[in-house]
């Protein structure tokens, strides 16, 4: 467990940076390979995720742990909306909260893998692993 706290804390910029990166490569790659066409909310997540991916990568060229403190947020926030996004797909009653009004609906689910894990599971499992690298390789 020590071991894991010091590789956690000497390169969870890097850790943060290589999920950001296979999070956008994953997102990338359902849109234009499968062309499954991103919701609202999904953009949102993109929004948040992609500048992950160029903030951190820096960050973590130049050993700087002070990014942490501007990334940390993108990232909660981006779990928080894919939570909800989850939550609106998994949840019916959520569905009537719909940000979708126009183009492909929030709670539809391109993907259900083993029954729960569609691409906000993904997303949110991302920023969640994103997060915790970043809280714990901030000292």
């Amino acid at each position: 467990m020590k071991n894991a706290r010091l590789f956690i804390s000497t390169y969870g910029i890097y850790l943060a940076w290589l999920i950001a990166l296979i999070a956008m490569l994953g997102s990338l790659y359902f849109s234009e390979i499968r062309g499954f066409i991103p919701c609202n909310l999904c953009w949102y997540q993109r929004i948040l995720m992609y500048p992950l991916v160029l903030l951190l990568g820096i960050a973590a060229f130049r050993d700087d742990k002070q990014i942490i403190r501007y990334t940390l947020p993108l990232s909660l926030i981006g779990g928080s909306i894919s939570l909800f996004h989850y939550a609106e797909q998994k949840i019916p009653a959520l569905a009537a909260v719909a940000q979708c009004s126009s183009g492909v609906p929030c709670d539809g689910e391109y993907i259900n893998w083993l029954g729960f894990i569609t691409i906000p599971f993904l997303a949110f499992t991302a920023f969640l692993l994103i997060s915790l690298s970043l809280w714990l390789g901030r000292k």
